[in-house]
């Protein structure tokens, strides 16, 4: 059994049939689209996604920074009262 990460569904047909007023039901939630009852995509508000989105690039440059960090092979030591 799949779970549905989301506290709104709605299945295909009903997407095809009203987007609009599934996007106003939920609100600020995500739903759940179904396909024969199995999660096959998420919809998420647009604020939601950017914001998700932010949370990514965040990581990635996390990444990237601890990534150079301990390569070591190119840092360049800066004093804080020269800049």
């Amino acid at each position: 059994m799949n779970s549905i990460l989301a506290n709104y569904s709605a299945s295909i047909s009903e997407l095809k049939k009203s987007p609009s007023s599934i996007i106003e039901d939920a609100g600020s939630e995500a739903v759940a689209i179904l396909n024969h009852n199995k999660a096959s995509a998420y919809l998420v508000p647009a604020q939601t996604y950017e914001k998700l989105m932010e949370i990514v690039d965040d990581y990635l440059v996390s990444k990237e920074i601890d990534k150079r960090l301990h390569d070591g092979s190119n840092l360049v030591k800066v004093n804080i009262d020269e800049l």
